[in-house]
């Protein structure tokens, strides 16, 4: 199959427009995938894999609150990105006469999980590329929760100006961007250090960008481990310091019917660092499902 270049569609879900990107395959049979990215990015994190997936179309939408999307009127919530995303399911299906096969990353699994656990009819196939296995709040990890929870507050009580110079600061964004590469290509960290400038700050606003953060360190895919009963593909890196292997092996353990890809090597940019054999198992994945 030949791939197009990503193209602009909008859908209107429950009144909120709501732009996509389209990445185009020659395919009219196969059912679409439909990406959910992570926190703080937009659709531009997941040109990567939908670019490589050739055997049939693949859509990503901003999430409310980031890049072209503004925020849900009545807030962002775990709640309202439920409600948002099974609108927006429904309306890929009508347009494209086929039910996606729906995949979350990082953030995103959270959404994707929750939602397939509490409406299993809007995913009867799931794909989770870095899920996020560990409660932030504990372990080794809560003082740098706490710290970062401070740092989204600030940004979004302190006057207006100011605090988005915080959440936007660029030595910030690039500090963070260090943390999560683990490539020693000097290429790929400069690609993944300019996307995550260009696009880590793509916030509609201040509060919003709170809002959702609470939403990504209250939430882990393992409290509906036990009602995800569809075929699961898991993708994960071995090196991942936000969702540990050992918690994610353990997630994949109590599934009833998982596929696991395990890359070693790599850590939580998937997306970034291992995109091809990434879309190798999303294809492989969805054949035979169509």
């Amino acid at each position: 199959m030949s791939r197009s270049p990503a193209s602009r569609t909008d859908f209107i879900v429950d009144g909120h427009p709501t732009a996509a990107w389209v990445h185009s395959s020659d395919s009219t049979v196969t059912r679409p995938v439909l990406m959910v990215h992570g926190f703080r990015g937009d659709h531009h994190g997941m040109d990567l894999i939908a670019g490589t997936i050739r055997d049939r179309d693949v859509i990503v939408a901003d999430l409310p609150g980031f890049g072209l999307n503004a925020p849900l009127p009545g807030g962002l919530s775990l709640d309202s990105y439920y409600a948002h995303l099974v609108g927006l399911i429904a309306e890929v299906s009508a347009r494209w006469q086929l039910a996606p096969i729906v995949l979350g990353h990082s953030f995103g699994s959270i959404l994707v999980a929750h939602m397939a656990a509490r409406q299993p009819t809007t995913a009867p196939e799931l794909v989770l590329i870095n899920p996020i296995t560990s409660p932030a709040l504990e372990g080794s990890a809560k003082v740098l929760t706490a710290l970062t929870r401070l740092y989204y507050t600030l940004g979004a009580q302190l006057p207006e100006e100011i605090g988005h110079q915080l959440l936007a600061n660029p030595v910030i964004v690039r500090a963070m961007s260090e943390v999560m590469a683990t490539t020693k290509d000097r290429g790929l960290r400069r690609y993944i250090h300019d996307q995550h400038a260009r696009h880590f700050s793509t916030f509609s606003d201040r509060t919003s960008l709170a809002a959702a953060f609470d939403v990504s360190v209250a939430h882990t895919v393992t409290e509906v481990s036990d009602r995800l009963s569809m075929p699961t593909l898991v993708i994960a890196g071995d090196k991942d310091a936000i969702a540990p292997i050992k918690a994610t092996r353990k997630f994949v353990a109590g599934l009833s019917d998982a596929t696991f890809v395990e890359l070693s090597g790599v850590g939580h940019l998937v997306h970034y660092e291992r995109p091809d054999e990434a879309a190798s198992a999303i294809m492989d994945f969805c054949r035979g499902r169509d």
